[in-house]
């Protein structure tokens, strides 16, 4: 590589651990995010329960209001 390998292999290194971090930091959110959403959901259906159809989301209903 003329010279040059250490600084192209340090910079392959450099890239493929950045990259590892990027994803597991994108995989711990995505862990926390779905957790909260697993505790928000069992609320939701609580309100549909009791009969509060304003907490439902125009797509779960088709486009319509409940």
């Amino acid at each position: 590589m003329g010279g040059y390998a250490l600084y192209v292999w340090g910079a392959y290194g450099v890239c493929a651990l950045v990259m590892i971090g990027l994803l597991a930091a994108s995989l711990r959110r995505l862990k926390a995010r779905e957790a909260a959403l697993r505790q928000l959901q069992p609320e939701k259906r609580r309100a549909r329960r009791d009969g509060h159809a304003e907490d439902t989301p125009m797509e779960e209903t088709g486009g319509h209001a409940a």
